[in-house]
């Protein structure tokens, strides 16, 4: 009985021996295509050319980002390589250049890939595929639909989250407006009224007349006389630049003075506010998430020191004014932040697994206070922007920071 009992743990013994020597080994070594024990291939498209190419400023401050990760020994001993390739902003080019980079290039991902229709033309093939489709640079509110495209996320704030920014901004300081909307008839414009009327919930008949417009129209002038027309003292104008500098020239010619909010997408200095004509514009409102390079105010703050620091050592050619500059940086920093919570796990599964993870993030270039957050059913990781007014020739930030979720 005895030799019995022995043996058993004689064998006990052994098994115990084998697990032990085999566990670590297994925990280390998980990897799908694109990734080994040197490297992790990231894939890129960006709008290197074509109607779209002042984005290009993201892509690149993205690879100079990977490249100062990797001189610095790169993630958990792997370096980064980074394969970017142009889709002139055209949807089919973008398809084309997605199946090169997982069937030929074999990525681990596609991250930080710009644009509402590109992107759109690439979700079912990399969800069908069950490629990450991580920290896509577009604002449409549908890359937050965890159930549907488990593999396919946002990163930026979505126009409905900014939207609804603006109705809590209306309803506490001008509980009584009148609010007439201008906006893009797309996606895009959609979200953002959609968005507004979510915000405004019971107070959506604040909304005296939602006009729209079509990009193809030359000038939105007639829409902006009819807005003034409606009694509107709040006016929300939803539009892409070219057609923001039109709607805030033409109210100032009709002596139209609302209190006139723009969307992000069209705050940009030298591409609305001076076209418009700076005087026209004091006054201005509009939300942002990042510091502005081009705000002395930030010159003493750490995250933008490291970001100057960047630009200087590995970007010099950057504009510090683009945001797209300042965007790419942040997107950049929380891919690689996920990759460092993915350990030596390296499988496709596992990424998602860490995007959907991240808590209380803060990347060196947003503005202080707003943080990433995800879970399993929350794809959106910024859903937090602060007011700004326009004033001299900047925008001054006010303010606490606002979170876009119902209810908050």
């Amino acid at each position: 009985m005895s030799a019995v009992r022995f043996q058993v743990a004689a064998l006990w013994t052994a098994l115990a021996l084998c697990t032990a020597m085999s566990s670590p080994a297994l925990a280390q070594k998980k990897y799908d295509s694109g990734a080994s024990d040197t490297e992790i291939r990231i894939g890129n498209i960006m709008p290197y050319s074509g109607p779209a190419s002042a984005y290009a400023a993201i892509g690149k401050a993205e690879e100079a980002y990977f490249r100062k990760v990797n001189a610095e020994g790169g993630i958990n001993g792997r370096k980064i390589k980074f394969i970017s390739y142009d889709d002139a902003y055209s949807p089919p080019k973008t398809v084309e250049q997605a199946r090169k980079l997982v069937e030929s290039d074999g990525v681990l991902l596609i991250f930080g890939s710009l644009g509402t229709s590109t992107n759109g033309a690439i979700r079912k093939y990399m969800n069908e595929k069950k490629v990450p489709q991580l920290f896509v640079a577009s604002g449409a509110s549908k890359w937050n639909d965890p159930k549907q495209y488990p593999w396919t996320m946002g990163w930026q704030p979505s126009y409905a989250s900014e939207a609804r920014i603006y109705a809590k901004y209306i309803m506490k300081e001008k509980p009584d407006g009148k609010i007439g909307v201008l906006y893009q008839n797309d996606d895009f414009g959609k979200d953002y009224l959609k968005g507004l009327k979510d915000g405004l919930g019971p107070k959506a008949s604040m909304i005296v007349l939602e006009d729209s417009y079509d990009t193809s129209e030359p000038a939105i002038d007639e829409h902006v006389v009819k807005l003034k027309a409606s009694g509107a003292d709040v006016f929300i104008s939803i539009t892409t630049p070219k057609f923001a500098a039109q709607a805030i020239k033409k109210a100032a010619e009709i002596n139209w003075r609302p209190v006139h909010i723009v969307s992000n997408v069209s705050a940009s200095v030298g591409g609305v506010i001076e076209p418009a004509g700076l005087e026209v514009s004091q006054g201005l409102l509009s939300a942002s998430y990042t510091k502005d390079g081009s705000d002395p105010q930030w010159n003493a703050d750490d995250g933008m020191k490291k970001f100057y620091d960047f630009l200087a050592q590995y970007d010099p050619k950057a504009n510090k004014l683009d945001a797209g500059v300042v965007f790419g940086y942040a997107a950049a920093q929380t891919m690689v932040k996920v990759l460092q919570m993915c350990g030596d796990d390296l499988t496709r599964e596992n990424v998602m697994r860490q995007a959907a993870s991240l808590k209380d993030f803060e990347p060196d270039t947003l503005l202080p206070g707003i943080r990433i957050n995800t879970a399993p059913d929350n794809f959106a990781p910024i859903e937090q922007l602060q007011m700004m007014r326009f004033k001299g020739r900047k925008w001054q930030l006010f303010g606490e920071i606002i979170s876009s979720e119902m209810g908050h």
